[in-house]
């Protein structure tokens, strides 16, 4: 039994001997594990105080190189953006290209065959030199006309001729331009209707009794998918001739005015009529403006106009901007009337004495016969 129990617990010690480490071996262990654990402890202070040594760094001139070039880089930039600026706000695409024609010429001139060598290489050195300005003037010369051109295209009216020219037997007709939005229509928008245009008072008979006398247009800035309806239910007997909208405007500074030298007609025998003629149109000598329409039930400013429009229209002013100039207080309608009642009132005065004296000359007659 001793033996068997002795066999039996053998195995177990003999497992247990290499699963637990002797005093001696463990004493070992533990010293082998400071000294590793000592060692990387050294290796670690050793790299940190590597890594704060100011000595161990890279040298300071080793940067320095590079942070002047980063500010040369950064100046050159910056001058070359600032002198474009500059350019592009104080001269014309033309100014600039006369400018530098000389200079674009002279880096392509071709090398005379009887130069000398130093002669050659001075040329080559130059024309070497001068291939990057010339080329980046080149591309600004290129860039810079095709963005005013689109530019151009938006803020200039779409044609210079915006209307087609008069009949040989018309050339003596003036013409009536005029504003739509607050001088003849209104547009008003509510919540339970939406939008919808009303004509002004009078309106139908002003476009039926100056459209005898006069070549109307019609020049809005709104759009055409606006101008256009509008127009046609306004003018249904076709008084106006033709019309314009807001591709026939200049833009500029923010507004669309109208351009009247772009009409193709004389300006001496155009009159533009607006309830905001001086802030509407780029010449002002030509409006006549007269009191912005809201809706008032009682109004009559088209209809006051019409004896000033016909009398213009009769007498045909070499230069109707004269005509305009003369009036100073700015109700055109209301101080032709005053001028034609004084005008009225001085003829019949005259008439009057030239009655009493043919009377006082008859009656002298007949007492000396």
């Amino acid at each position: 039994m001793s033996r068997v129990a002795g066999s039996r617990l053998l195995p177990r010690i003999s497992a247990l001997s290499f699963c637990t480490a002797s005093p001696a071996t463990a004493a070992a262990s533990s010293s082998s594990s400071t000294a590793e654990a000592a060692a990387a402890a050294a290796t670690a202070s050793e790299a940190s105080s590597t890594a704060g040594d100011p000595s161990s760094q890279p040298p300071q001139a080793a940067r320095k190189p590079w942070g002047a070039l980063m500010f040369a880089s950064f100046a050159a930039v910056s001058a070359a953006v600032g002198g474009t600026g500059y350019v592009s706000y104080a001269y014309s695409l033309d100014e600039v290209d006369q400018m530098t024609r000389e200079l674009r010429k002279k880096s392509k001139q071709p090398i005379p065959e009887d130069a000398s060598g130093f002669e050659r290489f001075q040329a080559m050195a130059y024309a070497a030199a001068m291939k990057v300005p010339v080329a980046a003037i080149e591309v600004y010369l290129d860039v810079r006309s095709q963005i005013e051109d689109q530019i151009r295209g938006f803020s200039e009216p779409v044609s210079d001729k915006l209307l087609p020219d008069l009949l040989p037997q018309e050339q003596h007709v003036l013409t009536l331009v005029l504003d739509l939005n607050e001088t003849l229509v209104y547009s008003d928008w509510k919540r339970e209707r939406g939008w919808r245009t009303f004509k002004r008072p009078g309106v139908d008979a002003f476009l039926e009794q100056l459209g005898r006398f006069y070549e109307i247009v019609v020049y809005s800035d709104q759009l055409s998918m606006y101008v256009d309806p509008v127009v046609d239910r306004l003018d249904p007997k076709g008084n106006i001739r033709h019309r314009l909208s807001r591709v026939a405007t200049k833009y500029e500074n923010g507004k669309h005015y109208r351009d009247l030298s772009k009409l193709n007609r004389n300006p001496a025998q155009v009159l533009y009529i607006s309830a905001h003629a001086k802030e509407s149109s780029l010449q002002p000598e030509n409006c006549v403006e007269i009191k912005p329409w809201k809706l008032e039930s009682d109004d009559t400013q088209l209809l006051d106009l019409i004896p000033f429009l016909e009398y213009v229209a009769m007498v045909r002013p070499s230069d109707i901007r004269a005509v305009l100039a003369s009036y100073q207080s700015g109700d055109i309608a209301a101080e032709f009337i005053e001028r034609s009642k004084e005008h009225q009132s001085s003829a019949t005065s005259v008439k009057g004495f030239l009655i009493h004296i043919a009377v006082m000359t008859k009656t002298a007659n007949d007492f000396t016969g």
